[in-house]
């Protein structure tokens, strides 16, 4: 079965957006990409699915590495521009610096992170896995900065939005749940 892009049940997902940024054959470049994923905290892994025509995956394929820059709340027009053309039609890091937004050379990688962002993580290549219609590329962390400041961008139902904190269940409700649950331990 397939499930599509912009299907209903696929707009049914929540997640942050990953601005991957590269540096390869088609020079520096920066791509807007839903699926980006804390995979391991020991060692830091994260994933970022990526379509195979994408100008992104010939740069991480030469390179071996690629920042992932976590979108922040006040950052979703960078975003819709990363997102929404091609870096192989497009230099839009010079686009996005001419529109006003900024990037600095990463610590340990070859490549540009994006300033502002609500998490700057820097990757070697781990590993380059096929799934399905995309590709799934795990870095190893080798630098992460985060931004304490600043709310991750999310998307859902092809909209973006920003976190609000919702109250988990306080002790006493916690502890009735933990009574029933002990009825029922195996």
């Amino acid at each position: 079965m397939k499930l599509p892009w912009n299907d209903p049940r696929s707009n049914k997902f929540a997640t942050t957006i990953g601005l991957i940024t590269s540096d390869g054959l088609n020079g520096p470049n920066i791509m807007a990409c839903e699926w980006t994923h804390h995979l391991s905290y020991d060692p830091g892994l994260v994933a970022v699915s990526i379509g195979p025509t994408k100008t992104t995956v010939e740069n991480i394929r030469t390179s071996k590495e690629f920042g992932v820059n976590l979108c922040s709340s006040d950052q979703s027009l960078l975003s819709s521009v990363a997102g929404g053309y091609s870096g192989s039609n497009y230099n839009k890091i010079n686009a996005l610096k001419e529109i006003g937004f900024q990037f600095y050379q990463a610590n340990k990688i070859k490549t540009l992170m994006v300033k502002g962002a609500s998490l700057n993580v820097e990757c070697n290549l781990f590993q380059e896995v096929t799934c399905g219609d995309h590709i799934m590329f795990i870095g190893e962390v080798v630098d992460a900065i985060h931004n304490p400041e600043k709310q991750s961008l999310i998307y859902h139902g092809g909209k973006y939005w920003s976190l609000e904190q919702l109250i988990k269940p306080n002790e006493e409700e916690r502890e009735k749940i933990r009574w029933i649950l002990e009825k029922y331990k195996k």
